[in-house]
């Protein structure tokens, strides 16, 4: 018996207008859905602008509870109302601290649980230190209608132990959120696209599944002055299991990307690989460390 889902990323520009923003969201979710989307991934931080290209506190007060948030009530009922599993990137306080969370609502609106980002950058236009304290919800993988998903946020993206745990507790599929550009202080910065991208085909190759990363577009400057600013560069895409890019978006354009998969091929595709039988857990001991000593 086969086992198709169709994939869809999508990607487009935010503004200071939230409930422009979340309208838009939604309205790229019921066209990936009208498209036969099953799965839907939305960009991290969709409700507003990347705040944390700076620091500035008061930007806390973006933050939603997770139990009021109605970006997290809303995104559910769309999903339950479209029949489509989709990861609701939201910023989350709870009590005194503040994350960087997905929650994961399935096909029927019921929300699963919530992924709270682990690795927080803090670099000039990444200031996300600032807002976010690391996640605590440990690494998640939910078994939804549509196959079991792992869920990862921007910077969890580019470490490969993430996608291996993730791989290890049964995903058939891991997606990211993202929020990543170039450009800062007026200046064009490093472009890291093709390292972002590959970073992730890698991810899909060596865990044998399909990885799915939706970014932001535009430009977008900090609120004090038009110095600073990132030029988040799109490229939304799915790579399906040999890490080959199966669908992409452009630089600027706001797009919706679909790609089906099988997941029973891709299972049987991954059994006779035999990837994880010759694993050697015991020689990694140093990926338990901060330092590398074992």
């Amino acid at each position: 018996m086969t086992h198709p889902i169709t994939l869809a990323v999508t990607q487009m520009a935010c503004s200071w207008d939230q409930q422009a923003n979340l309208k838009n969201a939604e309205r790229l979710v019921r066209q990936a859905a009208g498209q036969g989307a099953q799965v839907v991934l939305l960009q991290e931080l969709f409700r507003t602008p990347y705040f944390p290209i700076e620091q500035c506190h008061k930007h806390r007060a973006l933050a939603e509870r997770f139990e009021q948030s109605d970006t997290v009530s809303r995104f559910a009922a769309l999903a339950a109302e479209l029949r489509v599993v989709l990861p609701i990137s939201f910023f989350e306080k709870a009590g005194e601290v503040y994350f960087n969370t997905v929650a994961m609502a399935d096909a029927d609106g019921t929300v699963l649980g919530r992924y709270r980002k682990s690795h927080i950058p803090n670099d000039p236009g990444y200031q996300e230190k600032q807002f976010f304290s690391p996640g605590n919800s440990g690494l998640r993988v939910w078994d939804t209608a549509y196959g079991r998903i792992g869920v990862g946020i921007c910077w969890d993206q580019w470490f490969p132990e993430v996608a291996r745990c993730m791989a290890l507790a049964g995903a058939d599929m891991i997606l990211y959120p993202t929020a990543i550009g170039s450009g800062l202080d007026g200046e064009d910065g490093t472009d890291s696209l093709d390292a972002w991208r590959n970073a992730m085909c890698g991810h899909a190759a060596c865990n044998i599944l399909p990885v799915a990363a939706a970014n932001r577009i535009g430009r977008e400057y900090t609120t004090e002055g038009r110095e600073t600013f990132l030029d988040f560069y799109g490229n939304s895409f799915i790579a399906d299991h040999k890490g080959v890019v199966a669908g992409q978006a452009g630089s600027d354009t706001e797009e919706v990307v679909l790609h089906t998969v099988d997941l029973t091929q891709v299972r049987n595709y991954r059994d006779s690989w035999a990837v994880f039988r010759d694993r050697r857990p015991d020689l990694y001991g140093a990926i338990t460390t901060l330092d590398g000593a074992t």
